[in-house]
């Protein structure tokens, strides 16, 4: 099926991962992370809220919390009631696929079918090396990702799943319930490596999530048309996305403001040359950085070039929401009328 080429649009959720949680106790994160969903479920703009499967912070490992992505999967499908769940995205080695296609359906049938399944091969090392996983080759890490998802796959088709690979074996997995989503539950395929990711999309995915700058965009999504070929599969039939981070002001004074307040939230957790490359993320010349004129302007080619789907993230949001309101009332509507 061809998938709606409709602009929509999705909303991170603070977890701590990216120091976001900074100066909150511990006993208000939920009230932080669970309002804002709330907020995004009530609101009618947002079409899902996202976390990040990662358990060490970044741009260092630090002290600071890091909620678990299924655990909040979970709590925040209790706390809404339209918006879809996902994760961006969850690292195949930390679950066995078997078990994690059984969560992730168990999940997807409590909250009547609002599971987004986001997946990649994981690249976080230090966080991998600190849990005992290991850190294996890149290839490595891409083949499992294949085959844990033909297992996922197999196992919300037909309720069970026997597969034999070199990093996978199961033997019978009963999994069920199946999940509420007729047809299983949508695999967003993440990252953009050209050989092994982007042909892993080809075969399987229903999204895809990489680069959202429009040069690399558009390279991207010409060689996951090549896949496609490849594969015999219709490239319209998946729908690209992308991730942004949001500084976003009225002025530029005022985009400044936030740019700097992203600098202070980190300055006294990681160091310095850390804090440098993560202000990369919010550079004045990314797509949304600035006014919402700007922002729009910025945006406007990469929609127009199939991005269809861009999920947002605001730094400052678990304390201060003004920067989610004045995009919700100047960005994203106009974003909307490009679809």
């Amino acid at each position: 099926m061809t998938q709606d080429a409709t602009t929509r649009f999705g909303l991170f959720v603070p977890q701590g991962w990216r120091h976001d949680l900074v100066g909150l106790d511990p006993a208000e994160h939920w009230a932080a992370m669970s309002g804002l969903a709330r907020r995004a479920d009530e609101g009618g703009l947002w079409e899902s809220v996202w976390v990040y499967d990662h358990f060490h912070t970044v741009p260092e490992p630090t002290d600071q919390a890091t909620h678990e992505a299924w655990t909040l999967m979970a709590m925040l499908g209790a706390a809404t009631r339209r918006v879809r769940l996902g994760q961006m995205c969850t690292c195949m080695a930390y679950r066995n696929p078997a078990y994690l296609a059984k969560v992730a359906a168990t999940i997807d049938v409590l909250t009547g079918g609002r599971v987004e399944m986001g997946i990649g091969a994981g690249w976080y090392e230090h966080e991998w090396r600190a849990y005992g996983y290991g850190f294996p080759p890149a290839g490595e890490r891409l083949a499992a990702l294949d085959e844990g998802v033909q297992v996922m796959a197999q196992a919300w088709r037909d309720g069970v799943s026997t597969f034999s690979g070199e990093h996978y074996r199961t033997d019978g997995a009963i999994v069920r319930p199946l999940p509420a989503q007729e047809g299983g539950i949508p695999l967003w395929i993440a990252g953009g490596g050209e050989r092994k990711t982007l042909r892993t999309a080809a075969k399987y995915a229903q999204y895809t999530n990489f680069d959202g700058t429009l040069e690399v965009f558009r390279h991207k999504s010409e060689v996951l048309f090549a896949h496609c070929a490849d594969v015999g599969r219709d490239p319209a039939e998946i729908v690209r996305s992308a991730n942004y981070n949001v500084a976003v002001g009225r002025d530029e004074a005022e985009v400044a403001e936030r740019v700097a307040a992203r600098r202070a939230q980190l300055e006294p957790h990681v160091s310095a040359a850390a804090v440098e490359r993560e202000m990369q993320s919010l550079a004045p010349d990314l797509p949304a950085v600035g006014t919402p004129e700007q922002i729009v302007e910025k945006l406007r080619p990469v929609v127009e070039a199939g991005m269809t789907y861009p999920i947002f993230y605001f730094p400052e949001a678990a304390t201060d929401t003004s920067g989610i309101e004045l995009f919700e009332r100047e960005v994203l509507p106009a974003l909307r009328d490009l679809g």
